[in-house]
């Protein structure tokens, strides 16, 4: 995603962590360009709640913490309640201050079966936060995926490690454009890619929590830590490229929204200037993200 009105900051959240105030560092909001946006941020499944409620079908989520797969027992049953208390906290992020806020659809709430029939439930929930945080004038992004998959896709073909879930992934966005569009211009198709492989292929920290020994959190039980992540990551860059290409071809020029990809990233510096030292901090770069070629993915989805 370029970086423009589209940017997204966590800079109150560092500020906070650091136990400091915009206004300790003589800071104001003039000090700051337009297009760049103070937000929030949050997922589906760590805010919703309501996992049996309105029509909701069980995602990978309930699957694996309802296995006691989390190191601390823990579920997103009840979560931050963010099905019911939605009002209340768009009220607080209008107090607060915030000028964006981004959230993720569950899959498993809009279009319970993974394909077909959307759930009327869960459109008039996704529908009612829009429109609250739309009266607040709060700008609205919506992350289409944050490792949140409908557990009858990942039964029937093992969910991102087939293709079969381009097609899928496809229709469910084409849904939130088409009901959602019309006051959304930011979409992130999935939030941390290439973390997300990793937590669910390669050391089993996320759902479906597959891996292969010795890079498992936990003891292995299925799955190659050495070839899946990289499946899975080819199939969410199909992914992208197909729903790129959806809102380009059928509603960019009505919507005039764009839609990226959320890579998680940062920076490695040599400590010296030996060679040794400048290929580690390369292989370091390339082993977080540089593994999903980037130079392939724009030429493929003409996406920046």
């Amino acid at each position: 995603m370029g970086m423009g009105a589209a940017a997204f900051f966590y800079l109150l959240l560092s500020l906070w962590a650091q136990d400091a105030t915009a206004a300790d560092l003589g800071l104001t909001r003039s000090d700051f360009p337009r297009e760049f946006v103070f937000g929030s941020g949050t997922s589906a499944y760590q805010y919703e709640g309501a996992v049996a409620e309105d029509g909701r079908s069980p995602s990978n989520w309930d699957t694996f913490t309802h296995a006691g797969r989390m190191a601390d027992k823990s579920t997103g049953d009840v979560a931050a309640d963010g099905y019911h208390k939605y009002m209340e906290d768009v009220k607080l992020m209008s107090e607060t201050g915030l000028e964006a806020y981004r959230f993720s659809i569950s899959w498993s709430r809009l279009i319970p079966s993974g394909r077909g029939a959307v759930n009327p439930k869960g459109l008039e929930y996704y529908n009612n936060l829009i429109d609250e945080l739309v009266n607040h004038g709060i700008q609205v992004h919506i992350t289409l995926h944050h490792v949140d998959l409908p557990q009858v896709l990942e039964d029937e073909y093992g969910g991102w490690l087939s293709p079969k879930i381009v097609e899928d992934f496809t229709a469910y966005a084409d849904v939130c454009f088409r009901e959602f569009g019309n006051r959304v211009a930011s979409w992130t198709t999935m939030d941390e890619a290439n973390i997300g492989v990793l937590g669910s292929y390669g050391n089993a920290l996320f759902p479906p929590g597959r891996c292969s020994d010795p890079f498992g959190a936990t003891k292995c039980t299925a799955g190659d830590s050495s070839i899946e992540p990289y499946i899975a990551a080819n199939n969410i860059l199909m992914a992208h490229a197909s729903v790129f290409r959806l809102y380009r071809d059928k509603y960019q020029h009505k919507q005039k929204g764009i839609v990226g990809i959320n890579i998680y990233s940062y920076w490695s510096y040599p400590l010296t200037n030996a060679t040794a030292d400048l290929e580690a901090t390369q292989r370091c770069k390339d082993f977080l993200y540089g593994w999903y070629d980037f130079s392939t993915f724009i030429f493929i989805t003409g996406s920046t």
